[in-house]
Order: structure tokens, then sequence, then C-alpha cells
């Protein structure tokens, strides 16, 4: 299934992509929850899939306003440095362990929404990124059972403000201005996704291909990164963790390459779909 979360006759919901068209879930919150979050923490996939097969109340997808996948997660951590191509080029040791930084809910955008160049910075760089996002409370959990807590998977672009990402050797600033991360266009269950390592991964400025890996380049894969954070805190449905991002970015470019006003930004990941945004100034 592919769920989104949408704003539509100005109310929030959520609900199930059926071709160009959503099935609106609020009709069956009673059942499965108000958003997407809750329904994940009801453990209600299955029922959603059931209501999806009956069929009921679609809206058209280009009538609704996209919204991040998870509007509202309670913890959204982010790897730095997990693949080999993107270690190359920043001239790094290979990592021992994972490289942990967080993000703000309130510093994300979604598909179709501008992502927004601050005003303190024009140093703003793209990183495509594949999102994981967590269905179930894990806790100390083995890597070979760490799938098994996933809800599925979306598109990330972790857009990056490098001079304040590199006052320090704290990543937090660079990556919590307000509208510069995007996440979405919607979340592809694990029914449809069974190897998170066989996916394809492109970056696009203005239709040219800036990266391009595959997620088989991970350091750390989906399910060691799971065990890892599992061990230093409590992962809930509705968590999301991005994975990082491959060689290619803005910033190792010679000369630099930043998105500015004007520039489309897409992240395409095989089997989920394309997150598009544009650039604005803020």
């Amino acid at each position: 299934m592919k769920l989104v979360s949408f704003e539509h006759a100005g109310r929030a919901s959520f609900g199930v992509v059926l071709g160009d068209a959503v099935l609106d879930l609020a009709p069956h919150a009673a059942a499965v929850g108000q958003s997407l979050r809750e329904a994940l923490s009801k453990g209600a996939l299955g029922s959603i899939a059931e209501i999806a097969k009956d069929g009921g109340t679609t809206i058209a997808l280009d009538k609704v306003r996209l919204m991040p996948v998870i509007p509202d997660p309670a913890k959204i951590l982010c790897v730095g440095i997990n693949y080999a191509s993107h270690v190359k080029e920043t001239g790094r040791e290979m990592p021992k362990y994972p490289m942990f930084f967080t993000r703000f809910a309130d510093s994300q955008v979604a598909h179709d929404q501008p992502i927004i160049r601050p005003r303190a910075s024009q140093k703003l760089d793209f990183e495509g990124e594949l999102a994981v996002v967590i269905g179930r409370t894990a806790r100390h959990v083995p890597g070979e059972q760490a799938l098994n807590y996933v809800a599925g998977y979306s598109c990330y672009n972790d857009g990056s403000v490098r001079d304040w990402q590199k006052h320090t050797i704290q990543f937090t600033p660079g990556k919590n201005f307000p509208q510069t991360g995007a996440l979405g266009p919607w979340l592809v269950t694990t029914d449809e996704i069974r190897d998170p390592s066989a996916l394809s991964l492109t970056t696009r400025l203005n239709g040219e291909v800036v990266q391009a890996a595959t997620t088989d380049d991970l350091i750390f894969s989906v399910s060691e990164v799971i065990a890892y954070c599992s061990t230093f805190t409590e992962l809930r449905a509705g968590d999301v963790i991005i994975t990082g991002t491959t060689g290619g970015v803005g910033a190792f470019r010679e000369p630099p390459l930043w998105m500015k006003p004007g520039d489309v930004v897409e992240v395409e990941i095989s089997k989920i779909g394309v997150l598009r945004n544009t650039i604005q100034d803020e």
C-alpha cells in the first residue's frame, strides 16, 4: 500500500493512494485512528488494507495538499556519513559506528511544497535519502529481527545548511532550519519492499542527475541502524529514521553546487516514487 497524510477542505486526514486518487480514511477513524501515526500505533495496517479492498470515499490526489508522511513524529533520527561513496568524497575514515544527529518535526515539508533557503546562508545543499518509518515499539532489537519493526519506506531530502552544519562538530544547527527537510510523497509498506538494500536512489537538480546509488552501498544497513537505535532509545510507531546520503552532494563539488531559488530538486527511489520540491528564499 501507499499511504499519505494530507489536508483537504480545511481538515487534516490520511489515506490510501489508489491510482490518481486517495481513499480518505477519516470515516474509519474509530477503527484505524485519526492520523497515520495513530494508525501505526494501533497496529491498523491490516484493517486499512481491508478497507481499501472494499473502497469508499476518494479524493483526486491533485485536489489535496500533501503533508509530510508522518507530520508529527516523536523522533527523527538521521544517520550521517553512511554511504561508502560519501565517505570517500568527504575524505573521512570508514566509521566504526553509525553517526547520528536529530531533526525536529517542524523542519520538514511535504512533496510539492517549497524547501526554504534561510536568510542566514546561501549554502543550501541537497541530500537524497531513504527514510524508514517504524511500525511498532522497538527496544533492544537484534539485527536479524529489525525489519519486522518497519512499517514502510519513503523518500527524504535532508536539505543541509552547510556553513551552519560546520560551525562545530555537531550537525544539528545546519539540519534544522525551518522547511529545509522534505519527507514524502507517501509511505510504501513493507509488503511492497521486502529488501531495503536492493533499491536505487537518484537525486536530480533541475533535471540533471546529481546523485545516483543503490542502497547496498550503505555502510550500516537498515537492520543494523534499527538495532543500534533501539539500544540507546525506545523506537515507537511513527518514528522516522533517515539512513544517510550517497556521494555527489553539492558541498564537495568544484565549484560547490548550492540550491538557489527557482531550482527544482527531486529524490527518486525505486519502488517508492519521486519526492519533488522547489527552492524559495526565506
